[in-house]
């Protein structure tokens, strides 16, 4: 990755390699049952296009410009294990970096000893973010990657970016200790991640707009790569109980590590991007839950069970984690989102929501998630 002057800021194939040593294996199953269960996601994942699209009346896009068929592969769906995607995440990680590590580089690589301490801190920075995605593998279900580069190993969409990504070990891992029907649970998977993937086939500049607002977002940046790897190496040190009890101090305890590294003007970004992630997040559980009951006998049982798993966490550990990485903050985006959708559809009905997919301008703001009527004054004109 980023490597000017011999200095090295990551050593990303160390991450991976530390990130797949470490991860949990995942649920004992034969290799019969494994096959059986890559299938199903596969079908589900099939059927969950038609079912969302019919659900969100969303389309990609043909170059004509009309909506397209059902059917359309605009995305590919990868059904994968932990360690491929540790992989696919670790690819996008390197290509958003990129610019944030490259003026890294060029400022250490012009400070004495520069490049010994590029190479020793790429190498415990690459087993320090290998131990955050270990943990991170064994949990995420399903995911709409759209930052890594096309490879062989990562087919995207025909425009150069965006696969989905189910990861069957930790499915069957969740339905297993839910105690719920595995079909129905793989399928109400499958409806929440398929809704990520109209969302951004469908709304062709939604990749791009994110893309911007995290590339802004690193762009202002303005700490020095010793300052950012001791962030990030505190972080991991009171996850995992190497540093001395005690030690955490008043001002960083209880702020996750995004929280740490922000500038005033991040702030200002981060809003516009918890704002989006919201109501993605928050209409992939709305439409999941609406098409749900046609198609999931049982999603009823699975959402009260799946809430609550999602809110208790997994021990004292899986907590701090969960904080430090932001990770509680995402469990309020799935909520503020879902009512956010849920009232504005009730308001002006789904063609009325759908115009928040018109442009940048269109998306809510964070106010706006927690007070729908203000968006749909601001976009339909009409008053509360």
């Amino acid at each position: 990755m980023t490597s000017l002057g011999g200095v090295q800021m990551v050593d990303w194939n160390l991450a991976v390699t530390t990130a797949t040593r470490l991860v949990r294996p995942g649920p004992e199953i034969s290799r019969e049952e494994a096959r059986a269960v890559v299938a199903e996601l596969r079908r589900h994942a099939t059927a969950s296009e038609e079912h969302v699209r019919r659900f969100t009346r969303m389309h990609p896009p043909t170059p004509d410009g009309g909506p397209a068929g059902n059917g359309d592969a605009d995305a590919p769906v990868l059904v994968v294990d932990r360690a491929s995607w540790v992989r696919a995440n670790v690819a996008g990680f390197r290509e958003l970096l990129a610019p944030l590590l490259g003026r890294m580089s060029e400022r250490r690589a012009g400070s004495p000893g520069g490049a010994v301490l590029g190479a020793v801190g790429g190498k415990v920075t690459g087993v320090e973010v290998g131990m955050l995605l270990s943990f991170l593998a064994s949990r995420v279900l399903g995911q709409y990657e759209t930052f890594a580069p096309v490879s062989r190993d990562l087919p995207g969409a025909a425009d150069g970016g965006g696969r989905l990504l189910l990861v069957a070990p930790n499915i069957v891992h969740v339905e297993r200790e839910l105690e719920v029907a595995p079909h129905d649970f793989r399928l109400w998977v499958c409806l929440h991640e398929e809704t990520h993937r109209t969302q951004f086939s469908a709304v062709p500049w939604l990749r791009d707009h994110v893309r911007g607002e995290i590339q802004a977002f690193l762009a202002e940046t303005d700490m020095d790569a010793s300052t950012l790897l001791e962030r990030l190496r505190d972080a991991v040190q009171s996850l995992t109980g190497a540093r001395p009890q005690g030690e955490e101090g008043e001002e960083s305890g209880d702020r996750s590590f995004v929280e740490l590294v922000q500038t005033p003007a991040q702030r200002e970004i981060l809003g516009r991007l918890t704002a989006v992630m919201s109501l993605l997040e928050g209409h992939a559980d709305y439409v999941m839950d609406g098409v749900g009951p046609q198609v999931v006998p049982s999603v009823v049982e699975i959402r009260e069970k799946f809430t609550k798993r999602r809110a208790s966490g997994a021990g004292r550990l899986d907590q701090a984690l969960r904080k430090l990485l932001g990770l509680d903050a995402k469990l309020r985006q799935y909520r503020e989102g879902e009512r956010f959708v849920r009232t504005v559809v009730d308001e002006v009905g789904m063609e009325g929501f759908n115009k928040v997919w018109t442009s940048p301008n269109t998306l809510p703001t964070k106010a706006e998630i927690a007070d729908p009527a203000g968006w749909v004054a601001r976009v339909h004109g009409k008053g509360e």
